[in-house]
């Protein structure tokens, strides 16, 4: 499910001019199918669940780099996102943030690449994110994440439907949780209404007419 959501987003990345990069060599789906596989092979149960490598270091030879060089920033995205999508399709746990890194090897020939992949507690505390409508993220660590129109919230939102002081996302535990802070027009988990809920990974929250997303990683 992952990496066929990778593929098609991959789809629309390469058009125009990105699709000359893709006529040979190295392909970027090579990496998403190492990628799931490091995941799989180093899986490991702990109290928390399956845990699995959230930090991802691939290095390619220089030719390959190069070609990836110009939306690099926009294939670690998707790898990242691509990781994502395969934990929460298999149960798997992170403990911090998924990164994903491309660095240059010159010991490497075209088509040939290394990957390192390890599990990384995040710092801070961190143990998920929100993900907004234009896909920045906001950590969510030891701090409680306040959500409204206010400018001294940690996520303003431009959206006259959401209360000044709306709702915010804090750690309870181990659990991350959303608590409505008597807005006006409520907040919903999965479309429906909650005052206090614990997140899973892939949840949608609804304030006002945004919707974001938690992502446990």
């Amino acid at each position: 499910m992952g990496l066929q959501g990778f593929e098609r987003r991959l789809e629309r990345l390469v058009e125009g001019v990105f699709a000359k990069a893709f006529r040979g060599g190295l392909q970027p789906i090579e990496l998403g199918r190492r990628l799931t596989r490091e995941m799989d092979v180093q899986r490991s149960n702990s109290v928390r669940g399956v845990l699995v490598p959230n930090a991802f270091r691939f290095a390619l030879s220089p030719a390959d780099h190069d070609r990836f060089a110009g939306f690099e920033d926009a294939l670690t995205r998707e790898l990242a996102d691509a990781a994502r999508e395969h934990a929460r399709t298999e149960g798997y746990h992170f403990i911090g943030p998924v990164t994903v890194e491309l660095e240059t090897d010159p010991g490497l020939s075209a088509s040939m690449f290394l990957l390192a992949a390890e599990v990384r507690e995040g710092e801070g505390g961190i143990v998920g994110s929100l993900v907004l409508p234009d896909h920045a993220r906001v950590p969510v660590g030891d701090d409680p994440v306040t959500i409204g129109r206010l400018p001294e919230c940690d996520i303003v939102l431009n959206d006259t439907k959401v209360s000044r002081r709306h709702a915010e996302v804090r750690r309870d535990g181990v659990a991350v949780i959303v608590v409505d802070l008597g807005s006006t027009n409520g907040t919903q988990v999965n479309g429906a209404g909650v005052k206090e809920k614990a997140l899973n990974d892939g949840d949608s929250i609804t304030l006002g007419g945004t919707v974001l997303r938690y992502e446990a990683s």
